[in-house]
């Protein structure tokens, strides 16, 4: 929502500041309006509800600045735009995004309409508000005050909107006058401009177009079902038209189903009793047309995308069936387990398009990846896809091909084994040479070189092999142009690992000096040692060498030897004289 905030000031000041054109009056660039409007807040990710509280802010802003507001915070009072009030291009601005503002609600009622079907009324009630308030802008630009090209484009807004209208009241017939209406104006405004507002009016025009058509073939023009298929092929009529394109087309796939009532595949006919299969397998190649004819790669993706949930539908229809063939079969006790029904080889059939369909969409991914990777690698400054994308794309494939080995019912046939083992083999060397490429990137040589062989490998072998299976061949990537791509490769690869290892010092000899001395050992004189920025680097020598230290001195007193003491024999007592008389003496204290 802050986002949101910042983008409105950025733009509503120079869309809502327009001053009066002198010469040609009032001017107001609808179409080019609500366009950068809706794109820049949310349709372009189909979020109508955002647009809507745009709509919802600007409408208040343009009311504060004209000083055109509707009461105040206690009451309301209604005020209308008239053609007098005409002085300034805001006005008319104003009106326009409240029909905005109903439209993009209409909008989003249309998408929740999808799960909560009373929503439709309301619905109905929007989109009439909003085509009210286009016809009232297109009565005030009738005023003399605005310039021809503004009446234009009011009166294309009113038959878009009022187109709309009949559109969803099923109202054919007033709903393709209002559209042809609208494209004859826009057409009109085209060929009169020559710069960015004529695209803007063209693309206006291919959004009609399937509208047109769609009416007409409800009115009852059968050749329209002819101009949706290929408004389909081209991408035309997006958002809630396309789903209306497919629905129509269902619908007459399901009217020729009715004719249909077996299909035959890999030598054996089953029967299609169920009415989902029918109408899926009788639009098939229709389909695979419509890729092989789609005129862009996103266009194809889609269709692919819609083929793929098409075929799980039908396929989830048919397990629906097989739970009740096995009940039936449980309870008349017939176990025929070595024979596989019709219904489970129908399924294996549509599990076989299903997967085939998905190697196709991921070998088609895998083409434009590795365009864009050659691109990449011709503009080094250029982002863009790396190998690991395209290897992760042939690891989906060699899965799919995997499955297909274990389809119920072709366990025995072996010339459609040696078709799946061969494409295993062609994705599995164009896997292989990707992985090889992610190693080179890395300059991992060696192992790049080996990648290199095993795919030379899988590539001859591949050739060896496919000469009794020639029609397998034709659907696969052409092996001999891999084989040529990677003996080039090798050299490239060779000479890359010859340059990185040989490569000439940029410093002296002297400089390149590496032994073992740490770095606190030589801080004045400079060596280019690598390892010093690495994990580990070699600063000082740990733990430390033994040094000799000297020892605390010891101190011999010499002179005692030489030294003459004095006689203590006076000092001494005498043993031995005394007696008997003397111990008494000593007793008593006599002598003292």
């Amino acid at each position: 929502m802050a986002a949101d905030k910042q983008n409105e000031v950025k733009v509503s000041p120079t869309e809502e500041n327009k001053e009066n054109v002198p010469d040609g009056g009032l001017s107001l660039e609808i179409l080019q309006i609500i366009k950068e409007s809706q794109q820049q807040h949310g349709l372009r990710h189909g979020d109508y509800q955002r647009y809507r509280g745009y709509c919802s802010r600007r409408l208040r802003r343009l009311r504060k600045t004209l000083g055109f507001k509707m009461g105040n915070r206690h009451k309301f009072v209604g005020k209308k735009v008239t053609v007098e009030m005409l002085s300034d291009s805001r006005y008319l601005l104003l009106v326009l995004m409240e029909a905005e503002r109903a439209w993009s609600y209409a909008m989003q009622l249309k998408q929740e309409a999808n799960t909560e079907p009373r929503k439709r009324f309301h619905l109905l009630a929007r989109l009439r508000k909003a085509a009210k308030h286009s016809e009232k802008l297109e009565k005030l630009c009738e005023s003399p005050h605005v310039d021809a090209k503004t009446k234009l484009e009011a009166q294309a807004y009113m038959a878009y909107l009022t187109g709309m209208v009949d559109f969803e009241l099923q109202e054919w017939k007033l709903a393709m006058e209002a559209f042809n209406k609208c494209k004859t104006i826009y057409e009109k405004l085209a060929s009169a401009f020559t710069e960015d507002l004529a695209v803007l009016y063209r693309q206006r025009v291919d959004e009609i177009s399937p509208n047109i058509r769609y009416c007409a073939y409800n009115i009852g023009d059968q050749n329209a079902i002819n101009d949706l298929m290929q408004m389909r092929l081209t991408g035309g009529g997006g958002g809630m038209m396309a789903e209306k394109l497919e629905a129509l087309i269902t619908q007459a796939r399901t009217k020729q189903a009715a004719t249909m009532s077996e299909v035959e595949w890999r030598g054996r006919t089953v029967p299609v009793k169920i009415d989902k299969a029918r109408v899926f397998l009788l639009g098939l190649a229709d389909n695979e047309a419509a890729i092989a004819q789609a005129a862009n790669e996103e266009t194809k993706e889609h269709l692919y995308e819609t083929l793929l949930a098409e075929c799980r539908d039908t396929i989830q229809a048919v397990r629906e069936e097989l739970k009740n063939e096995a009940k039936q079969r449980e309870r008349s006790s017939d176990n025929d387990s070595g024979k596989v029904s019709n219904l489970q080889y129908l399924h294996s059939y549509l599990t076989y398009i299903k997967l085939c369909t998905l190697v196709k969409r991921n070998e088609s991914m895998a083409h434009t990846l590795q365009a864009k990777l050659k691109e990449t690698e011709a503009d080094e400054n250029k982002r863009g896809p790396r190998p690991q994308d395209l290897i992760r794309l042939y690891d989906i494939i060699l899965q799919s091909l995997a499955e297909l080995s274990t389809l119920q019912g072709l366990e025995d046939d072996h010339t459609f084994q040696k078709e799946v083992s061969l494409k295993t083999l062609v994705y599995r060397a164009y896997r292989c040479f990707f992985i090889a490429q992610s190693y080179v990137l890395v300059k991992k040589w060696s192992e790049a070189l080996v990648l290199y062989e095993r795919v030379l490998k899988y590539a001859k072998e591949v050739q060896s092999k496919a000469k009794n299976l020639n029609n397998s061949l034709k659907d696969l990537p052409d092996v001999q142009e891999l084989i040529a791509e990677v003996n080039a490769e090798k050299y490239s690869l060779q000479a890359a690992a010859i340059l990185d290892t040989d490569e000439p010092p940029e410093v002296s000899s002297q400089q390149l000096v590496k032994d073992n001395t740490p770095l606190c050992d030589h801080l004045d004189t400079f060596r280019l040692d690598t390892t010093l920025v690495g994990k580990h680097p070699n600063l000082v020598q740990f733990p430390p060498d033994f040094q000799p230290i000297p020892c605390k001195p010891l101190f011999f007193d010499l002179a005692l030897n030489h030294a003459t003491f004095p006689p203590l024999d006076d000092k001494v007592e005498q043993k031995g004289k005394g007696g008997l008389t003397g111990y008494i003496k000593g007793i008593f204290g006599f002598g003292s």
